[in-house]
């Protein structure tokens, strides 16, 4: 037996090659477990900031980078009881350095594990937007909610710059990323320049969430756009419009422009005017002012204060003028309303036979 155990293949005895496969074979068949009980272990450290978080969540999010990660640093912790065959070591491409099959392998390796590493800080990135979106679900305030995104991408999109980075180091070299960093430094005001309008989209984005001019939710109006605000990002805020379309506006341009939140008015004005014809007597004009006042004095949803008058008047026409506030703040009952007030100047025009002025024919 000892005598096959010592046999040479390709540089290696076969007990080394059986304990390989043995140690790679055992943390595959219990990776599960090992994964399930690191991330129980994490789970316990940090439970007291969200009670709310099931242990079952954070597992789930946390189980196959684990996996990966464990099965990886096995296969580089086996493959040191082996020696690299020297006649597998082919060159693979030449350049100062002949770049052998060996050197490829360890270095898919270290991308590999790095990766799964920057993985691994995404899921704990997920982990605890999870608890701030929790805590952010108790209260009305939906900013909250975007706050919680907001950040969360933020963070993500400054692991993806640090995992560029690994990988650029492990492909090329120390050398090129300290040239890259020195590069950062004589560049800047050229990148800057290259990257004004994101740089200001970004900072608009921190000013929104400041601020506060608007809120996840509220219909505003800004330029041509009116709607209702379904997301704020890092660069720019999506509008679901009237029309049902979905616009996007680039921050700076919601920091930057006039910008009506209809969604922080607290009473809406209607503003009409009754064009009545120019030989309406002036005792039937009085009589449809005074109807038109005891009538809105008498509806609960419209403000005291409010004004009908006779506006101005001309050779063809005499023009009352309506104005007062209610508020009613929704849409439907607004509308019904405006067209109760409608309706019943209407009937007061018929009632003391006035009529609206007419357009001569050409």
């Amino acid at each position: 037996m000892n005598e096959f155990l010592n046999q040479q293949f390709f540089e290696n005895s076969v007990r080394n090659y059986l304990i390989v496969a043995g140690i790679i074979l055992f943390v595959v068949l219990i990776r599960r477990y090992l994964s399930k009980s690191l991330a129980a272990g994490l789970y316990k450290l940090i439970r007291h900031w969200s009670p709310a978080i099931g242990q079952k969540e954070f597992v789930e999010l946390l189980l196959k980078p684990i996996e990966y990660f464990l099965v990886m640093v096995a296969v580089i912790m086996a493959s040191n009881h082996l020696v690299f065959p020297e006649a597998l070591n082919v060159v693979v491409f030449n350049r100062a350095e002949p770049f052998t099959l060996k050197m490829l392998l360890a270095l898919v390796l270290k991308i590999v594990l790095s990766m799964t590493f920057i993985m691994i800080l995404l899921r704990l990135i997920d982990f605890f937007a999870l608890i701030l979106e929790k805590k952010a679900g108790l209260t009305h305030d939906k900013t909250d909610d975007q706050f919680v995104i907001f950040f969360r991408d933020f963070f993500k999109a400054i692991v993806y710059i640090i995992g560029a980075m690994i990988l650029i180091n492990i492909l090329f070299g120390k050398e090129l990323v300290d040239k890259l960093v020195a590069g950062l430094g004589i560049g800047a005001a050229a990148l800057a320049l290259a990257a004004k309008e994101s740089i200001e989209n970004l900072i608009g984005s921190f000013i929104i969430f400041s601020d506060k001019p608007f809120r996840v939710g509220d219909s505003v109006k800004v330029d041509n756009f009116q709607g209702t605000v379904e997301k704020i990002g890092l660069r720019s805020t999506r509008i679901r419009t009237l029309e049902k379309t979905f616009v996007t506006v680039p921050n700076k341009k919601m920091v930057d422009s006039v910008l009506d939140n209809l969604s922080l008015r607290t009473q809406q004005r209607v503003a009409m005017k009754l064009e009545l014809a120019g030989d309406t007597p002036p005792a039937a004009v009085l009589a449809v002012v005074k109807d038109l006042q005891a009538f809105l004095k008498a509806q609960p949803d419209v403000e005291p204060g409010f004004n009908v008058n006779l506006h101005d008047f001309g050779k063809d026409s005499i023009l009352l003028q309506l104005i007062y506030m209610t508020n009613i703040l929704d849409g439907t009952p607004y509308l019904e309303l405006r067209e109760r007030v409608n309706l019943e100047a209407l009937r007061i025009l018929e009632k003391h036979g006035a009529r609206l002025a007419m357009k001569e024919s050409a």
